[in-house]
């Protein structure tokens, strides 16, 4: 529930008892700290100038201590990521490691409805036929899923009039499908993304679905080709994951949970690499046989173009990797992993009581 501080007072108040955490986004993080800086990325980017910022700085600073020292007080830690696990690692194991925390900070990835996807969605050489030059995001319109990005990379992808052999009759469409929480702010973001769509031209091949039934998300899930994301430092990114489960190629931000542990190889067979000849700002950062990385608009726009192109065997291949890495993180998966350190909980409370 992000409750940290409350383990803290539980451990002063029940010191015979084990706590456990399961954390899924620190509450502070050095990437929220490096990204008051000029030039840092996030929500709060540049905002550390000036007396204020200088005064944000330092509280977020001592707020980072107290974080980091409430952490050693924790007798077992699971992260939802390997991202959140550096993180925590970075502020508490220094900490728990003068108050001797024995046991490491463990990934258990959290579980997802892949079972689901998967059967409701076919991946198969006659399923193909059923999927069109189509990108899908499926996200919460808040400001930091970077809706923005998408559809200034999708524009470029557009205008530069890309032959897409595999698709004939078929116009690319970038279809965003997300929740609008009971705030005027996110309702007024949605038309603003309206207008920007008009402004760039592409509002024709734009869809926005706010609020989406669960099968209408799966309907989608079976026509689309590729799966869009572009928040930096998702800690996880479970849509992600249904991108894989549905067979989607994935064109992902190079950052957080998406780069470090969803879209990574699988059977290690990489199916492409980056340019030969580059500039330092156009590149695809990263190449994978089950999807692609990248930061700036022109980067996801070539991973769109990379992505629609690919052969009709290449496409398949790629589709069924992606659903055999989406395996990985299936609601038995996380049983097992959560299991297994509850048992280090017992083993501790056994322990104490028997002193």
């Amino acid at each position: 529930m992000g409750y940290a501080f409350a383990l803290g007072l539980s451990s002063f108040l029940f010191p015979t008892v084990p706590t456990g955490a399961y954390v899924h986004y620190p509450t502070i993080s050095t990437d929220m700290l490096d990204s008051l800086q000029v030039g840092g990325q996030g929500i709060n980017a540049g905002t550390g100038t000036g007396y204020r910022g200088m005064a944000k700085k330092k509280y977020w600073q001592l707020f980072a201590k107290l974080y980091s020292k409430l952490g050693s007080t924790i007798d077992v830690v699971m992260t939802n990521s390997t991202w959140t696990q550096s993180h925590i690692k970075t502020l508490w194991e220094p900490y728990r490691i003068k108050r001797s925390k024995s046991i490491d900070i463990d990934v258990v990835f959290p579980p997802v409805a892949v079972e689901e996807v998967i059967e409701a969605v076919p991946v198969s050489e006659s399923s193909e036929k059923n999927r069109g030059p189509y990108l899908l995001y499926i996200a919460q319109f808040r400001p930091e899923k970077n809706h923005r990005l998408i559809l200034e990379a999708f524009a470029s992808f557009l205008h530069s009039t890309p032959e897409l052999p595999a698709y004939p009759n078929h116009t690319p469409k970038l279809v965003l499908i997300g929740s609008v929480r009971n705030s005027h702010d996110d309702a007024k973001r949605v038309y603003e993304l309206r207008l920007l769509a008009h402004e760039l031209h592409i509002k024709e091949n734009v869809e926005f679905i706010c609020d989406a039934p669960w099968p209408q998300m799966l309907e989608w899930m079976r026509k689309a080709s590729v799966g869009v994301n572009a928040m930096w430092n998702e800690h996880f990114g479970i849509g992600v994951v249904e991108y894989q489960a549905a067979g989607m190629i994935s064109v992902v931000n190079n950052s957080g949970g998406p780069k470090l542990d969803i879209v990574i190889e699988v059977d290690g067979k990489p199916t492409g690499k980056s340019d030969a000849h580059h500039s330092v700002k156009y590149i695809l950062l990263l190449t994978y046989n089950q999807g692609f990385h990248a930061t700036t608009a022109e980067q996801y726009a070539d991973g769109f173009r990379k992505a629609l192109t690919l052969s009709p065997e290449d496409t398949l291949d790629m589709r069924q990797r992606a659903r055999r890495s989406s395996e990985r993180f299936t609601d038995q998966v996380f049983v097992d992993k959560w299991l297994t350190n509850a048992e280090k909980l017992v083993a501790l409370q056994i322990k104490r009581a028997s002193r």
